[in-house]
């Protein structure tokens, strides 16, 4: 069986899928909306195995750290392509782009 087929991870890529272009959550943010609070760690192992159709740059640490590795650089880029604002230190601005898990239809 794949990990993603696992419940819990299942559950990471349907609220991943939800984020809007242009905003940003954090991986507790993440856990704490699939009922699964405290279980930021789990949710990065569950980016980690991230479908590539999924807005998976979208997900960056609770102080808008950019997390990926060889990949930070690329989250980087399609981060700003979708108009998300970084700080001077490289951090994307949080207060500026933090989804809420509310559907902004």
């Amino acid at each position: 069986m794949d990990d993603r087929d696992n419940g819990f991870f299942a559950a990471v890529y349907s609220a991943v899928a939800r984020i809007p272009r242009g905003r940003v959550v954090s991986y507790g943010q993440i856990s704490a909306m699939i009922g699964a609070r405290g279980a930021a760690h789990q949710v990065g192992w569950a980016m980690h195995r991230c479908p590539d159709e999924l807005p998976w740059q979208r997900v960056v640490m609770a102080d808008g750290a950019i997390t990926g590795g060889m990949y930070a650089d690329i989250r980087r880029a399609l981060l700003e392509a979708e108009g998300v604002p970084f700080l001077p230190d490289g951090r994307v601005d949080i207060s500026a782009c933090k989804w809420e898990g509310i559907d902004e239809n």
